[in-house]
């Protein structure tokens, strides 16, 4: 067995949405019925402009070497898992974001933060006019631990052209997670903290970082 990543288009994703979701409540220990409150948003986010997707899977390899916890791409595994493969293999993690735009929910509620937190019109418009809103990124639990996240994150972000990545966590006392542990080892700064999204009682940090990665 070896964990395999792959690029989602929208298709695929709508094909392993169930699955995607399921990955997201276990990772965030939601109630179950969740994921049918997130499927249609979820849906509707590949359909933005430059949305882009990517997902670890867990796949049979005939090599008999291939170390249970080895992280592979098709340019380094020796057989290729085959789209018949991966569309029963199962999912441990997937991450998934596309570029901040004008009229976005999430954007005006940051500039909100932004502005309430006396950021400088200039900053503002700086941060804003070319990002990549890196919106999910989960790892099943019994997968956590193992470099998956970073993995994907990585991929996700290589070959991204905009000027900055930005992203929402929710706060955790002392950033005591794996989560923020990531982001801290990807080099990820406070843009916002213990900000509070409408519809939301949870405090969230605003995190960024320049790109590329």
């Amino acid at each position: 067995m070896a964990t395999f990543l792959s690029d989602l288009s929208p298709a695929d994703m709508q094909l392993r949405l169930r699955d995607a979701l399921g990955v997201y409540v276990d990772a965030m220990r939601y109630p179950r019925g969740t994921e049918n409150q997130r499927a249609s948003m979820w849906l509707e986010h590949t359909r933005r402009h430059g949305w882009q997707a990517v997902a670890a899977f867990e796949v049979n390899t005939p090599d008999s070497e291939t170390a249970t916890d080895a992280i592979l791409t098709g340019a380094e595994a020796r057989v290729d898992p085959s789209a018949a493969q991966l569309r029963a293999a199962p999912m441990l993690g997937v991450a998934y974001g596309y570029p901040g735009a004008p009229g976005q929910w999430w954007q005006q509620q940051v500039i909100v933060g932004l502005q309430r937190n006396g950021f400088p019109a200039h900053a503002i418009d700086r941060l804003m006019r070319s990002y990549f809103e890196l919106t999910e990124l989960h790892i099943h639990p019994r997968a956590q631990g193992r470099g998956i996240g970073e993995a994907l994150a990585r991929r996700l972000l290589a070959h991204r052209t905009e000027e900055y990545v930005l992203l929402s966590t929710p706060e955790t006392n002392g950033e005591a997670n794996r989560a923020w542990r990531l982001y801290r080892r990807l080099g990820f700064t406070d843009i916002l903290r213990s900000y509070y999204f409408a519809g939301d009682p949870r405090p969230f940090a605003i995190l960024g970082r320049a790109l590329p990665l």
